[in-house]
Formats: structure tokens, C-alpha cells, sequence
């Protein structure tokens, strides 16, 4: 396709290219500019920097960094519940002793050192896809900057996207082979998407094991306090619990974060209290087994059976992957300040604290942090342990929401309906289904298991695996996106052999539990990968049965068939060509609309697109036709319009791409040697300042007809309809061509039919289709296509409702696709 991208830039004195909007005023990606200064004009000679402090932006830093408490570290805090208990079970009750309990300790505070806070708060974190974060991010970076992607839907035009490059645009020596081995093989593409699929179902499962180990957890501190009470009492107490939980989330993720936070800082500050007093009180020497020296000794004293108890060492950890995860609702330097200043010294405190009591108490091992608890304050720290507990489930919640959005808009996720939380900042959402599915199988596996040891062993094969797979994209990352030397990568994919020796004792665990967590994820990524193959496949049968150019222009501009008045906005997922559809319709119906727009509402791996560089018009046919192509492009963390705005844009971006044409020669003539025409950024801020086109607004009810009625029975009809229907103010806009002499004849004539259109009314056409395997295909292809693409396609949310179409305008055209 050729394509002339021009934008519109606002006029200025120092020409200087204006930064990317597109997050919404007080977004949280905003505070990534605090700290820096400005340059004060030369004097004498000198340039002096003078560091203006923006005590507005060091605030906003601040409450993000609070709220971060709330979402992001509730899981991670809450580790010390459960963490000596899951270390020494099984064949290492043979091996309790102070020395083994110094082992165990400095093996937790090296874990908690390296993998939290040295490869996440200062490697991972600084990988964000222009503030968002999550396996998912990392992935759509690499379809960016190589192309990774299996969905053929990319275009030149999107490149130029100001939110698409992020680095240097050089590519190293090394870094161009391996790029060109991965783009040039499918199979090494599938098997990375496949990995990232895997990443993203392990979070999912995840965000169903975390809330029941968290709250059984805090409540057996109630079970050891109150032995009367059976286990039953203890599950339907944890299931009241969950349920509200859950009914929480649709206050979205800054109300519970200001509900949440609180509760965490208390936590982290009691639990910091406690290792103080335990430290002081039992036994000062443990501050030794900081060494690693104790690491080595606790592995010549334990043998297999130690490393076999890496998978509770592993728990000290769990929840770090949401640091990563969140960042698009508290950007990254809130997160580091929360972890660095807060929640790692005060988790490292505590695990000291609680070694040093069962060094001289071993047989309080498996309730070894009730245990350590001073008697005078236990059901106050109970109590905060539970609303602690529950807070714990936040982290991973949140981050789930925010994957499956991600799934979603990279075609990975069927479609599920999107709550935009925040009106400020867009990556806080709440998706209603997924909320209430992790309730009910979370429910499940509570009441199913009641053992937080088998829960545990689920839950740390989950979380390690997402680690694992982290890292491996992060050092493709490093090569690809960063740019840096393989040696670099090499020397990250250090922390993946740490990991894999983690991984390698959880996976032993998987007969005591560990299977629930990869059961939970294979049905993840089964409908993942179902659903992405299933429009992979619709999408290549859409692509090679486009409606030939020649045989349009063979119809004539009538189309060989009625024209009425009025635009056809014809959707499709091609973002080139005419689909299809097209061609079913015109040969089964007898008349067509006046003006046709071929309607693409496309997602880009970005997470937002700047609203001037939204729209992407260009002509399908010569002028005569009436036919426009429009590709509406958005980020998967973007808010999509509502109809009544995005049908006015659409006109004025229309309109200002037949004036713009008019007068760049480089756009202009005849598009008959193109496929798919000439394509134009037309930018959103300067449509409202065309010279040819008035726009104007109007407030309308929707009983206006009756407004002047004089009729007693139609008054006192309209009265009783107002009392049950309320009259509700719109806005309408109206638009209507300026008279100017200096206008070319062919573009007055079409903006005025274009107009004209407008006012006669617009139709939504949309293809009904039903996917189906071919005769010739294999079992397994129709058992996934036949059954499970078309089982999800009817259970999820329609494409029109997806893009707010209305159903009053909206045509469906029946097709098949054989794929």
C-alpha cells in the first residue's frame, strides 16, 4: 500500500513537535516527569541549571506511591504468614534445628533481594510499554520493534505513531539475525506467543489462588486462638470473606486503593515492630545469617530434602509480579518508592524477627507467626492479619483486569465487557465477568482444599512460572527493544537460572497441589489460544477473498445498483481492500447508501494512541464512487468513543480529508492504479478549524414533536409518558458548508454530498458471520474451530455492543467463512 502520512500541527514559534496525548489531564503516567528541572537563559557566558522543585508533581508521586500499598503490596506483605510454615514440611521436619532455621532465613532475605528488588524495581520496571507493564507489554514491544506478530494486520502508517518507538531506532550486529531467524520461521513466532499465552494464564490462575491462600492464612491464627471451632466454621467465615472482596471491585481501583492502603501501612509497620522485638528479645545473633555462608550450610545439612524446600522459600516472593503488572495504575516510581523505602525493609525485619523466635522455639514451626506474637497484642494483630489478608488479593485482581485487557485488544481474549474506572486515568478498569468467574473458583478451590500448604504449593508454581517466562522476554527485550548487547541478555538470563532452580522445586510439588495451578491455566490458554487462531484464521479468509478493484470499477460510481441517501458505514476487520462483505451485499440487496466508508476499528500494540493521530482516511475509489476508508486506531489501553462523538468525527475527518486532498498535489488524482488508495493522518485537534466546514450545537429532546400540541388527549398522553420518561437534554451537531468563492466546484459538490448524507442518516453494516472448518480439514482443526472458537464467540459480548453501535441502525449481512 502506498501512503502519504501527513499531520497537522498547531503553529508555533519554535516549531517544536508537541509530546503525545492521549492518557487524559491527570494521568498517572504524568508523574514520570518529576524532579526534572529547567534551563534558566544564559548568563555570563554560563549556563546555569537551576532545579525547580514541582511540589505538584512530588505530591501526585506520593499519593500514587500510598495507593501503590493498597493494590500492589498487599499480596507480597502477607507472605510472612505461611512461609517458615511451607519450608519445613514433609522430609525436612527431620532437619529442624537453629542452624537450619538460619539457612532458611538467609535463603529468604537473598530471594527477596535479588529477585524483587534488584531485577524488578531496577531492570523490569524500566521495560514498561510506555507505562504499562505485564507479560503482555513485553510482548507487544517486541511485535513493535520486530515483527513477532502472527496477525498479518500491521501497517507502514502505524509506525508513525508517536507512541510506537520508545528507543533507538539502530539495530546492533548481533541483534539483526536472530531478528530475522525469528520473523522468517512462523513456528518460533508461534512458540513465543505460546510462551507469553502460557505467562498470561498463570496470572489469571493465579489471581484465583492468591485470595484463598491469603484469608485460610489469616484465619488460622482464629483456629489456633479457638481450637472449638470446626473447619467448617473457619471455610464459610473465609467464603463470606472472598464474596465481599469481590463485591469490592466495582468501586474500581482508586477507591479501594485509598480503602486498602491504609490497612497495608499499618500491617507493614506492625509486622516491623514485631521482628524488632523478636530480634531484641530472642536472639540478636540471627542478624549473621545475612551471609550467604549459612545458604551453603543449610544445603550440606539438608541435602535434597533443601532444595525440595525451595518451593516454600519461593513464597516469600509471591505477588512480586504485580509491581510489574500494576505500573499502568501507579506508574513506576511510586512502586519503587513504595517497595524500596517501606515494604522491603519491613518484610526483611520481620523474617528476621520470626527466625530468631523459632531458633530457640522449634516446635512453634507450623503456626510459627501467630506464635511469635506477643500475648498482649495478638487479637489486635489478628485483626490486621485478616483485613491484611484480604487486601493481599488485591495486587494480583487488578493485575489480572488489566491482562485480560491487554488479551483483549492484541486478539488473545474474547471480548468482555471493559469498565473504565477512572476518568483520568484510563488503565484503572474492572471487567464484571472476569471478576465474578475468579470469584467462583476461588470459592472452589477454598472449600475444596482447606489446606494452605497444597495451596501454597499451587500458588508458587504459578507465580514462578510467570517469573520465569518474564525473564526470558525481558533479555529478548534487552536485544531487541533496548537495543543493548547480547552479553547484557546474557548476563539478565542469570536471574532465570535462579528462578529455574525455584521452578525446578515447585514442579516436584505438583502431586501435593501444584496441579491446580497448571489445570487453571492450561483452560486459560486453551481459550486464549482457541480464540486467537479462531480470528487469525477469519482474518488471513477475509484477507485473500477481498472484492477485486477492478471489478468495482466495472459497476460504475451507482455500483450498478439504487444509491439512497444516507452514509453506510461498513465494518470490517481489513484494514486494506474491500472485504467480502461487500460484494454479498450488493448482489443480494438492490441499493446501496450515497456515501460508503469502509469502517476498520483497529488495535495497535501500543497502549494508547494520541487522539490527533486516531483517525487514518483515505478513497477507496475515484471521487465519483463516494467511497472512503476509515481505520480507526486504538491502544489496548485506550477508552473507545461513544457513537454519537465518533459519527461527528468521523464527518469532519471525511471533510477535512477532501479539502486537504484538494490541495496536496502529493494525495491527489486518480487512485485507480491503488488497491487501497492513498491513506492521511488527519488530526483531531484542527478539524473544528476547517475554513469550509461550520460546525455547530444544539441541545434536543425527545419529545419536541409534542411541544406545540394543542391536543387535550396527546397533552395529557405526552404528560403521563414524561412522568415514567423523563425528558433528557443532547447535544446535537449540526454541520454546514461556509460559502467561499475560492473553493474548487468538485470539492463544494462533495462536501455537500457528504453533508447530505449525514443529515439523511447513517447505517452501521456488519458482517453475522459464522466460522466454520473445511471438509478436508484434520479432527483436531474442526474440534477447536468447529466447537471451540464457535462456543465463545457465541457467549461473548457482540461485536456491535463492543463498539456502541446502535441497534436501530445497525444491519447485519449473513456470511461463512471456511477457514
Amino acid at each position: 500500500m502506498y501512503s502519504v502520512n501527513i499531520k497537522y500541527e498547531e503553529d508555533s514559534n519554535d516549531h517544536q513537535p508537541s509530546p503525545a496525548v492521549g492518557r487524559g489531564q491527570g494521568s498517572a503516567n504524568e508523574s514520570r516527569r518529576e524532579g526534572k528541572g529547567e534551563y534558566s537563559p544564559i548568563v555570563d557566558g554560563k549556563t546555569t541549571f537551576t532545579a525547580k522543585l514541582n511540589w505538584e508533581s512530588v505530591s501526585t508521586t506520593l499519593v500514587l506511591a500510598y495507593q501503590s500499598f493498597g493494590v500492589v503490596y498487599g499480596d507480597l506483605s502477607t507472605s510472612p504468614l505461611y512461609v517458615y510454615k511451607s519450608i519445613f514440611v514433609g522430609k525436612l521436619q527431620d532437619h529442624r534445628n537453629p542452624d537450619a532455621i538460619f539457612g532458611a532465613f538467609s535463603l529468604i532475605f537473598w530471594t527477596l533481594t535479588l529477585i524483587p528488588l534488584l531485577k524488578y524495581v531496577i531492570f523490569v520496571l524500566s521495560a514498561d510499554d510506555n507505562g504499562e507493564g505485564g507479560t503482555f507489554a513485553l510482548y507487544s514491544l517486541l511485535c513493535r520493534y520486530a515483527k513477532f506478530s502472527l496477525l498479518p494486520n500491521q501497517q507502514a502508517a502505524d509506525e508513525e505513531l508517536s507512541t510506537y518507538r520508545s528507543g533507538p531506532s539502530r539495530q546492533s550486529s548481533v541483534a539483526s539475525p536472530l531478528r530475522k531467524f525469528i520473523e522468517k520461521h512462523n513456528k518460533s513466532r508461534t512458540i513465543l506467543l505460546l510462551m507469553v499465552l502460557f505467562g498470561a494464564s498463570m496470572v489469571i490462575g493465579d489471581g484465583v489462588i492468591t485470595p484463598a491462600i491469603s484469608v485460610l492464612s489469616s484465619l488460622s491464627g482464629l483456629e489456633a486462638a479457638h481450637k472449638e471451632l470446626t473447619q467448617g466454621v473457619i471455610n464459610l467465615i473465609a467464603c463470606i470473606i472472598l464474596v465481599g472482596l469481590f463485591a469490592l471491585q466495582h468501586f474500581g481501583t482508586r477507591k479501594v486503593a485509598f480503602l486498602f492502603a491504609p490497612v497495608v501501612v499499618i500491617w507493614l509497620l506492625t509486622i516491623f515492630g514485631i521482628g524488632l522485638y523478636n530480634i531484641t528479645y530472642w536472639n540478636p545473633k540471627i542478624v549473621t545469617a545475612l551471609s550467604p555462608h549459612y545458604i551453603i550450610k543449610f544445603f550440606k545439612q539438608t541435602g535434597k530434602d533443601g532444595f525440595i524446600s525451595l518451593g516454600g522459600v519461593l513464597l516469600s516472593i509471591t505477588g512480586t509480579e504485580a509491581m510489574f503488572a500494576d505500573i499502568g495504575h501507579f506508574t513506576a516510581l511510586p512502586i519503587r518508592i513504595a517497595f524500596s523505602c517501606i515494604v522491603y525493609p519491613c518484610l526483611v525485619v520481620q523474617y528476621m524477627g520470626q527466625a530468631a523466635f523459632l531458633s530457640k522455639n522449634i516446635d512453634y514451626i507450623p503456626r510459627s507467626f501467630y506464635a511469635s506474637i506477643p500475648e498482649a497484642v495478638f487479637w489486635p494483630v489478628f485483626a490486621i492479619a485478616t483485613l491484611a489478608s484480604i487486601v493481599g488479593s488485591q495486587a494480583i485482581i487488578t493485575a489480572t483486569f488489566s491482562l485480560v485487557k491487554q488479551c483483549h485488544a492484541l486478539g488473545c481474549f474474547p471480548r468482555v465487557k471493559v469498565v473504565h474506572t477512572s476518568k483520568n486515568i484510563y488503565g484503572q478498569i474492572y471487567i464484571p465477568e472476569i471478576n465474578w468467574i475468579l470469584m467462583v473458583i476461588t470459592l472452589a478451590i477454598a472449600v475444596g482444599f482447606q489446606d494452605t500448604t497444597e495451596i501454597g504449593n499451587a500458588y508458587g508454581l504459578a507465580c514462578m512460572t510467570v517469573m520465569f517466562i518474564t525473564t526470558f522476554l525481558m533479555a529478548l527485550v534487552i536485544v531487541f527493544v533496548w537495543q543493548r548487547s547480547t552479553l547484557l541478555a546474557a548476563a539478565f538470563l542469570l536471574f532465570g537460572i535462579i528462578e529455574g532452580v525455584y521452578l525446578s522445586a515447585a514442579l516436584m510439588k505438583v502431586p501435593q497441589g501444584g496441579w491446580v495451578s497448571l489445570v487453571l491455566a492450561f483452560v486459560f490458554f486453551v481459550i486464549m489460544f482457541v480464540w486467537h487462531y479462531g480470528t487469525r484464521k477469519k482474518y488471513n479468509f477475509d484477507l485473500h477473498n477481498k472484492v477485486p478493484l477492478k471489478w468495482l470499477l466495472g459497476l460504475g460510481p451507482s455500483l450498478g445498483i439504487v444509491r439512497v441517501p444516507g452514509i453506510g458505514l461498513i465494518y470490517s476487520e481489513l484494514a486494506t481492500g474491500v472485504p467480502a462483505i461487500f460484494s454479498h451485499f450488493v448482489t443480494n440487496l438492490p441499493a446501496f447508501h450515497q456515501v460508503l466508508v469502509f469502517v476498520c476499528v483497529k488495535s495497535v500494540p501500543v497502549p494508547y494512541v494520541a487522539p490527533e493521530e486516531r483517525f487514518l482516511i483515505g478513497r477507496v475509489c475515484p471521487r465519483p464512487y463516494r467511497m472512503y476508508r476509515c481505520i480507526v486506531r486504538y491502544g489496548y489501553k485506550d477508552l473507545e468513543r461513544d457513537k454519537e462523538n465518533f459519527e461527528d468525527l468521523l464527518i469532519q475527518s471525511i471533510a477535512e480529508f477532501i479539502q486537504m486532498e484538494a490541495v496536496e498535489p502529493q494525495i491527489s488524482g486518480s487512485e485507480a492504479g491503488s488497491n487501497d488508495g492513498r491513506m492521511a493522518v488527519i488530526s483531531t485537534k484542527n478539524i473544528h478549524s476547517s475554513s469550509f466546514l461550520i460546525v455547530s450545537e444544539e441541545d434536543y429532546g425527545m419529545n419536541n414533536s409534542l411541544q406545540n400540541n394543542k391536543s387535550l388527549t396527546l397533552q395529557s398522553l405526552r404528560s403521563a409518558y414524561e412522568d415514567e420518561y423523563p425528558p433528557v437534554k443532547r447535544r446535537q451537531v449540526r454541520f454546514r458548508l461556509a460559502q467561499s468563492p475560492g473553493m474548487d466546484p468538485a470539492v463544494t459538490e462533495e462536501l455537500s454530498v457528504l453533508l447530505q448524507a449525514k443529515e439523511a442518516g447513517v447505517a452501521y453494516i456488519m458482517g453475522h458471520s459464522y466460522v466454520k472448518a473445511r471438509r478436508s480439514s484434520s479432527f483436531l482443526k474442526k474440534l477447536v474451530v468447529d466447537i471451540g472458537y464457535s462456543f465463545l464467540r457465541k457467549n461473548c459480548r457482540g461485536a456491535s455492543v463492543a463498539l456502541n453501535i446502535p441497534h436501530i441502525s445497525l444491519i447485519e449481512v449473513g456470511m461463512i467463512y471456511h477457514v
